[in-house]
């Protein structure tokens, strides 16, 4: 199910001449008296919405604070223009405190360019006419508002027969404003913006499919089917060739299901053979996740259709790197399984033999996850890598130790400080967890080479166990970085930003700022 796509341009026409539904401009909160002699609490107008405020004769923040504006991060007010300028709406978004000598933080300006489109849903046409430094950070912010106006404008298309006269058609076109709308620099950004956000909203779409809908063998097809338009290398394992592999991790947590497991492997091979480096990506793909055996309470079982969300950030990150191609080669590897209970379940005391041909002690079926992320890790590195970087809604541990919007990282110390530093670039913040030595010696087994878990089911550190658990099946000359975003990986909450009810996409933008990386610098 394919949700509508909003376009994107740029203009270098006054904003106040153009010919749009609704034009966006930004406001900066003030704490303090400035030198101006302005009072505290006045509203501030950020560059960029100077010929609007000419229009208003100088009336501008006086009418928007009578209609309650505040300046506040990702607040929109609405005034009409009445004939002012040619737009009849003009939108004011919160940018908080003007920053001293220095444009809003790429962060800030991607959340109220997201902000601002998805409060003007039903109309047509916006522009946005936000503060884009003129200097080194240029691209960068650019590339945060048109990043986020795309993903603002993100609805899932929804099951709902009936028309909702209360729900508003996503903005269709947004334009930004910038000096110069010909500049090749700026106009790479604009495609670079299109493919990145194209992608995280199929990754969102993905996510938020209802599972009977995308079990294991359509999710399969329907990546497969992306893929091969988008000009990939595609792989499909079915059940008989997983079996005929050795994928016990795999076949074991999708047993109990009906529908059975996959495995999908994406490639992308540079031309003329790139930098010489590969870097693999690995998503954890369960469809649906009960817990099997060890069943999960009833209440909010309806979110574990997200527990795909890693593989869907990989597999929707590979469509992008086709598009953009990078001069790195990647290969993406999605396995995928519905972890149901039945009488065909893998059950606690299991010991199942991993595709690496280690031998591993189930105590608790509902850490599926790492299960099937062993077996695709261990043909990612069998394969060939110089990085390895897996994604997946692991554990509930992370969102206790970090919330809902950071994710944990583990593994090799100075990638995973790589990911750390591509997710503040991108907005998608990560913070680097430890691997405990006595947290691997809880996880020692009296008849296999490694519990699943903990051996005596002490939850204590369950984020770490996962990372270590792991890292059994990285060979030692790879270096890995396992990305937990259980809690960042589908927002249950109102819509915020750029942040959509659902699937959020979390974390596209990081795995391809990675791969720009890998491709710049090794």
């Amino acid at each position: 199910m394919t949700s509508p796509r909003t376009t994107l341009s740029l203009v270098d026409t006054d904003p106040a001449e153009l010919a749009v539904d609704a034009i966006v401009i930004g406001v900066h909160s003030q704490t303090t008296e400035q030198e101006s002699g302005s009072p505290a609490g006045a509203l501030l107008l950020a560059s960029g919405a100077e010929s609007i405020a000419a229009a208003f004769d100088g009336k501008l923040t006086e009418t928007l604070a009578l209609l309650g504006a505040t300046g506040g991060p990702g607040e929109v007010i609405k005034l009409a223009t009445l004939g002012t300028v040619t737009a009849p709406v003009v939108a004011a978004v919160g940018l908080g405190p003007e920053p001293s000598g220095a444009a809003p933080a790429p962060e800030t300006l991607r959340r109220a360019a997201g902000a601002a489109v998805r409060a003007l849903a039903g109309a047509a046409r916006v522009a946005l006419a936000l503060p884009l430094p003129d200097d080194a950070d240029a691209p960068a912010a650019l590339r945060a508002v048109t990043e986020g106006a795309l993903l603002g404008g993100y609805r899932f298309a929804g099951y709902k027969t009936k028309p909702q006269p209360a729900r508003r058609t996503p903005v269709a076109e947004v334009l930004v404003a910038v000096p110069d709308a010909a500049d090749a620099t700026a106009q790479a950004e604009v495609t670079r913006a299109q493919a990145v956000a194209g992608a995280v909203r199929t990754s969102r779409d993905w996510v938020n499919t209802a599972p009977n809908e995308l079990r294991p063998p359509s999710f399969a097809d329907a990546v497969a089917t992306a893929a091969r338009e988008a000009g990939l290398g595609v792989e499909v394992l079915d059940e008989a060739a997983l079996a005929a592999g050795g994928y016990g991790g795999i076949l074991a947590v999708g047993q109990g299901s009906e529908a059975p497991p996959r495995l999908v492997k994406l490639t992308y091979t540079p031309e003329g053979g790139g930098n010489g480096k590969r870097v693999a990506l690995v998503g954890k793909g369960i469809t649906f996740d009960t817990g099997g055996i060890s069943i999960k309470p009833a209440q909010g079982m309806w979110e574990m259709k997200s527990d795909m969300a890693g593989a869907a950030a990989v597999g929707a990150a590979m469509l992008a790197v086709a598009a953009l191609k990078p001069s790195v080669a990647v290969t993406g590897y999605l396995p995928m399984a519905e972890n149901m209970p039945s009488g065909t379940s893998y059950r606690p005391g299991d010991v199942i033999t991993m595709y690496s041909g280690k031998r591993v002690e189930v105590l608790n079926t509902d850490a599926e996850g790492r299960m099937i992320l062993a077996d695709a890790i261990a043909r990612a590195c069998e394969d060939g890598a110089d990085y390895l970087f897996e994604t997946s809604t692991l554990t509930g541990g992370q969102v206790i130790a970090l919330g809902k919007k950071i994710a944990g990282v583990m593994g090799t110390p100075e990638l995973c400080e790589r990911v750390r530093a591509a997710g503040d670039a991108t907005g998608e913040p990560a913070w680097p967890m430890p691997l405990p030595d006595d947290v691997r010696k809880g996880m020692d087994s009296d008849v296999a080479d490694i519990s699943q878990v903990n051996a005596g089911m002490d939850r204590a550190g369950h984020m770490l166990q996962g990372g270590v658990f792991l890292r059994e099946f990285v060979t030692d000359e790879v270096a890995w970085a396992h990305i937990d975003i259980a809690g960042p990986g589908y927002h249950s909450g109102e819509a915020t930003g750029y942040w959509t009810k659902g699937g959020t996409g979390v974390p596209v933008r990081t795995l391809l700022h990675l791969v720009d990386d890998v491709a710049a610098n090794g």
